[in-house]
């Protein structure tokens, strides 16, 4: 029992700890310390969401309609492009401030950008809905301790992606470094959207 709960925890972990579009842009919120914990949670409903359609058999439905998988990776093909234009813009902007000293952002404008970074890749229905979906099926009568280990995992990394993110607030301190990471920002995003793209 313990175990399918374990082994959802870890296989989430390890499908979620990688840099990505979602991830970047918590961490970006994190550091700036705006509106974070919206953020956090907004990512965690989301994969609650998700992680529950997947094991209630939503995956199978999506891998068999393949032509709805191609309408949601060209549209998030295009938004993370999009998103990664306007990353290179402000790293390339000259005489730039750094975030703490802009306008903050209002938290509608931060949540829908979570929303679709969230919502328009297909990876997340891939890894979440039809992956995770497929391995808590074969947990059994135990799949939905494999969920629940799954949000769990989810909730952690958020959690700590977030508020550990504050930590590195000095070093970003200086709108040269901001510039560094929205470089960073620019290449995964258009990387992942040209990619997705083309695929």
């Amino acid at each position: 029992m313990a175990s399918s709960l374990f082994i959802g925890f870890l296989t989430t972990m390890a499908l979620i700890a990688v840099i990505g579009a979602q991830n970047a842009f918590v961490l970006r919120q994190g550091i700036r310390g705006e509106h974070v914990v919206p953020v956090i949670a907004l990512c965690t409903v989301s994969d609650l969401i998700l992680i529950a359609a997947g094991i209630a058999g939503v995956g199978a439905l999506i891998t068999a309609h393949p032509t709805a998988v191609t309408v949601v990776k060209l549209g998030g093909a295009a938004f993370l492009i999009g998103y990664g234009l306007l990353a290179a813009r402000r790293a390339l902007r000259p005489g730039g401030l750094a975030p703490a000293e802009q306008t903050p952002t209002r938290l509608v404008e931060v949540l829908l950008t979570a929303a679709a970074l969230t919502w328009l890749n297909p990876h997340v229905y891939l890894d979440t809905v039809v992956l995770l979906g497929s391995l808590a099926n074969e947990h059994h009568e135990q799949r939905w301790l494999f969920g629940a280990g799954a949000v769990v995992a989810s909730a952690v990394w958020f959690t700590s992606l977030g508020l550990g993110a504050r930590k590195l607030a000095g070093l970003f301190a200086k709108p040269a470094t901001w510039r560094v990471l929205d470089i960073v920002i620019a290449v995964v995003m258009i990387g992942l959207g040209a990619w997705m793209a083309l695929s």
